[in-house]
């Protein structure tokens, strides 16, 4: 037992430690797998592979251009509007703290006995009437002189901030992520164009009956990616356009940058919802209408819970079949060792993982263990 143990904790670091490693190669095999098919369409009208490959990539390039400059646009917009909205997110703090000192008042009053409550008002007061006679020069007739110790000189300033703080603490990180993540688009380029060079360099480590498992294990691989990946594209663009639609009539702010990050944030799982609300209820500080606040969160849980009774089980999850306790340890696994990505990321290694034991004689027992 001891080797199998040791070969885990040695895999569970190098998944830990090389993080941005792994995400960034899973990132780009995932894209790769969803333009596959475009490229293989315009191969079909005398494309080579790699001019086609060039064609959709930049062509997927180009739309996230558009998109990323039509949110820089919503985004200025809200710049400019940021005083606004954190006078109303201060009020609101304000709000519920009074609300707090209140209830803490009432508990107060109900739970310490009124003797109690009179002893400590006296010497509330006893304090108080000290104090007073310590600003007039007098020593107090009931306690003993009050000693003021004044700081030697003045607190040094610090001219730094929290979120500089923060910012320079993951310095190094996030130059890690921008670093990685600009390898992306060449690597889901070369993987698009050098497909059948790789294919056959990879099954050439098999041989026999084990070729044929690796070539269906690949392909099921493949398709389970593309079928989880596109739906939730599909399910989160169809979220989008929705929740878009109801904030325009609903006349909140920014209704085209709202509604599609509420409606992809929807499809995060088992922390969806409280993250698709937050967006619109920022944007709905604009209106600060009690009538705004509840509809957007009715309209947010409704939508919420359709798509993912409804909707979800008939586009995606026919495709991967795997039963809600793996997928729970799957999210709290790759989610413990890659953070929010490895929350993205879950699904489709644990579904991956669970086509290749599908298609291994010797692993079939544990692909029924994770499936539905």
């Amino acid at each position: 037992m001891a080797l199998p143990v040791i070969a885990v904790g040695v895999i569970i670091a190098i998944l830990y430690f090389g993080r941005i490693f792994f995400i960034t190669s899973l990132t780009a095999i995932t894209i790769a797998f969803i333009l596959e098919p475009f490229v293989l369409l315009l191969m079909r009208v005398r494309f080579p592979r790699t001019l086609a490959a060039f064609v959709v990539c930049s062509v997927a390039l180009l739309i996230l251009y558009v998109i990323g400059l039509g949110a820089y646009t919503q985004l200025s917009a809200i710049y400019q509007d940021l005083p606004t909205y954190g006078q109303r997110i201060g009020d609101i703090v304000d709000g519920v703290r009074q609300q707090v000192a209140a209830t803490e008042e009432r508990t107060y009053q109900l739970v310490v006995p009124q003797r109690q409550r009179q002893a400590e008002a006296e010497r509330l007061r006893q304090q108080q009437a000290a104090a007073a006679d310590a600003k007039k020069g007098r020593t107090p007739r009931t306690q003993q002189p009050i000693v003021v110790v004044q700081p030697a000189g003045p607190p040094p300033e610090d001219h730094t901030s929290p979120i500089s703080d923060f910012i320079s603490a993951r310095l190094s990180t996030f130059y890690e992520f921008f670093l990685m993540a600009s390898f992306i688009p060449f690597l889901v380029y070369f993987m698009l164009s050098w497909r059948d060079h790789i294919n056959r360099s990879f099954l050439q480590f098999f041989h026999g009956e084990d070729r044929l498992v690796a070539t269906r294990s690949m392909q099921g691989i493949a398709e389970m990616v593309r079928a989880f990946v596109v739906g939730n594209f599909l399910l989160g663009l169809v979220l989008a356009v929705i929740s878009s639609i109801l904030f325009l009539m609903l006349h909140l702010p920014y209704p085209f940058l709202v509604g599609p990050l509420s409606g992809f944030l929807s499809l995060v799982p088992y922390v969806g919802l409280p993250l698709a609300t937050l967006p619109p209820l920022f944007a709905a500080l604009g209106p600060n209408k009690v009538s705004t606040y509840v509809l957007v969160i009715v309209f947010v849980a409704v939508l919420h819970l359709i798509a993912l009774n409804l909707l979800y089980p008939k586009i995606v999850g026919s495709r991967v079949h795997l039963n809600p306790l793996v997928v729970t340890f799957s999210l709290m696994l790759w989610g413990f060792l890659w953070d929010a990505p490895g929350l993205l990321l879950a699904i489709p290694l644990t579904a991956g993982l669970k086509a290749v034991c599908d298609n291994v004689r010797g692993l079939r027992p544990i692909g029924k263990f994770l499936g539905d």
